[in-house]
């Protein structure tokens, strides 16, 4: 599967991250680890690495001419670090065009320039049952995560990846919060899950 990074061109992103300097690539997340959120995405390991490799001019300007045939006929995942909404919808509307299919999840609902149109593509990130209720009221799709004693509601599914082992690759389930299909809620995970459980554990798990 595709991996798409969404990074600041001229801070390393662990400095970004630490610095409260990734607001350009994460928006008003409430993940942010500057703002003690419990983000798994390890901004040293993957992220850096790819920061550093585009330093070196690893990365060439994508040229649909030039490099569309390494997307056409596979899967690709929006943000593998980063919202997507950080990107012109245009953008992704060219890459994704060229796959057989897509992943990905925004925060950025609230934000007053946040372009509707990127929910075509992504699922929107909840953070409680009462948040999730309110888009799927509004016939939006959300990804969730809660902890493991939160009740899934009535129209939500477990990350397959827990029930099954299925991979996004084969699943495919996240992918926009526009069209049918359920919604999906995952337990929380990563080295920072605890963070998530301190701040938002009694409101998960409240039913639903």
């Amino acid at each position: 599967m595709i991996q798409t990074w969404i990074l600041r061109s001229d801070v390393e992103p662990q400095v970004a991250s630490k610095a409260g300097l990734d607001g350009s690539v994460c928006g008003a997340c409430p993940h942010r680890h500057s703002l003690g959120g419990s983000c798994y995405v390890i901004t040293h390991q993957g992220p850096l690495a790819v920061y550093r490799s585009f330093k070196r001019g690893n990365y060439p300007t994508f040229d649909p001419g030039i490099h569309g045939s390494l997307f056409t006929g596979r899967m690709i995942r929006l943000g593998a670090y980063g919202d997507p909404a950080a990107v012109p919808v245009d953008v992704w509307s060219s890459v994704v065009s060229l796959t057989t299919g897509h992943t990905g999840y925004t925060h950025q609902i609230g934000h007053p320039k946040f372009d509707s149109r990127i929910l075509h593509y992504c699922m929107v990130s909840a953070d409680t049952p009462k948040g999730a209720l309110a888009h799927q009221f509004h016939g939006r799709r959300t990804f969730r995560v809660k902890t493991e004693d939160s009740p899934l509601a009535a129209n939500e599914v477990l990350c397959l990846s827990e029930t099954t082992g299925i991979s996004c690759l084969a699943c495919g389930l996240c992918n926009g919060a526009k069209g049918d299909g359920p919604s999906v809620a995952i337990n929380v995970h990563g080295t920072y899950a605890k963070r998530y459980v301190s701040k938002y554990g009694r409101i998960n798990a409240i039913a639903v």
